[in-house]
């Protein structure tokens, strides 16, 4: 399967062709055309035939998409069914909230563990997941090598944890510290979440209408 020069926008399109794929499957939608998904989604149906011929070909001109198959293919191109291990590092409010709420398996994560330094918190599970001290984060790390960590850490805490972490042999961040963080490593990826990005989004949207 090619994946050579792939944009940032077409990967960033992919798990929204996902969701709507997974909610046509789970309504029972055994097949649909670029046009009515471009409908849906609000693009165009050449702009999904040219994002999907990035990663092979798919459908059948005149039938269109089996929404179960393409749905599949698109998963197992964003690692879906890989099962890659997680942790949270901070569990304040939000990381509270992602542990309660927030589905890590729909999305293949297997969510191990989570760290705090509040002994009110230590030894606690949220949603079955435990919590423990971050005296124990080096640790836990060496020892499960997981794939990702989540960081919801105070903003001064970040990038110190973020390195951290790295020396641990963790590659991946969903960092959600309104920090931009940064490594020397070229192999450590990092999706920074910033809240007020999609709120002054929807600002200058409802104010330009």
């Amino acid at each position: 399967m090619k994946r050579q020069n792939v944009s940032d926008a077409v990967i960033r399109r992919l798990p929204r062709y996902y969701r709507y794929l997974d909610d046509l499957h789970i309504r029972g939608t055994v097949r649909i055309s670029s046009s009515t998904l471009g409908e849906k989604m609000g693009i165009t149906a050449s702009q999904i035939r040219q994002d999907l011929s990035c990663f092979g070909e798919f459908g059948q001109q005149g039938y269109g998409y089996n929404v179960e198959e393409l749905r599949s293919e698109i998963g197992h191109i964003l690692g879906v069914d890989n099962q890659h291990s997680i942790i949270i590092v901070g569990v304040g409010n939000l990381g509270r909230a992602l542990m309660q709420n927030f589905h890590f398996h729909d999305t293949g994560f297997l969510l191990e563990a989570a760290f705090d330094v509040s002994p009110a918190l230590v030894g606690s599970r949220v949603a079955g997941t435990p919590i423990l001290d971050m005296t124990e984060l080096d640790q836990f790390v060496r020892a499960h090598r997981p794939d990702v960590a989540v960081l919801t850490v105070p903003q001064a805490a970040a990038q110190a944890t973020a390195n951290r972490l790295i020396d641990l042999g963790v590659r991946g961040f969903w960092n959600f510290t309104n920090v931009e963080l940064s490594s020397d490593d070229p192999g450590v990826r990092f999706e920074d979440v910033h809240f007020a990005d999609s709120l002054l989004t929807l600002s200058y949207r409802i104010t330009e209408r």
